[in-house]
């Protein structure tokens, strides 16, 4: 074999090498969930009306309407003004106006809930702080179509032995 013939050789193989690059990664699928969740990033604000998300993490500041939605996470120093209904609230920010969480809502340290709000279960972490007009859901709610309202566990139409029991920070 003759130098030439061993350079050749050489090219042909690097050609080959070259030729055989690696086939690019394709992430999965994200799921329905994850397809499904906004985040508004720190000094981001938006308002309007959000539908259908199903997880909305609030990192800078949101004037809206939430409905329809899963869960509703309040970064610090995020801040969300407006009407929410939700199944499940995680505030370590502040949440301003009317809040209805169908499940459980939790209140993190330095996290604060002002307005008109209404749960079905409540987590209030020392030095998490809760004010307003706060009244705990009928226990059957959960339970209810989502057509159907929430009932307050105090009012006249709720079972005779309903808790109304509330639990509040200041």
């Amino acid at each position: 074999m003759t130098a030439e013939s061993v350079s050749q050789a050489n090219n042909t193989t690097g050609l080959k090498a070259a030729q055989r690059r690696p086939e690019p990664r394709v992430p999965a699928a994200p799921s329905a969930v994850e397809g499904r969740k906004l985040v508004v990033g720190r000094e981001i604000c938006l308002s309007g009306e959000i539908k259908t998300c199903e997880t909305l993490v609030v990192e800078g500041r949101v004037e809206a309407d939430l409905n329809d939605s899963q869960s509703l996470e309040i970064s610090e120093p995020g801040l969300f003004k407006g009407q929410a209904i939700v199944e499940e609230c995680i505030v370590h920010g502040t949440f301003e106006g009317e809040l209805t969480v169908t499940g459980r809502l939790v209140i993190h340290p330095g996290g604060q809930v002002i307005g008109k709000i209404r749960y079905a279960a409540i987590e209030i972490l020392k030095g998490g702080r809760l004010s307003g007009d706060v009244d705990s859901l009928e226990a059957s709610f959960a339970g209810r179509p989502q057509g159907e309202g929430p009932k307050l566990a105090h009012s006249s139409d709720a079972a005779p032995n309903g808790d109304a029991s509330q639990s509040q920070a200041g």
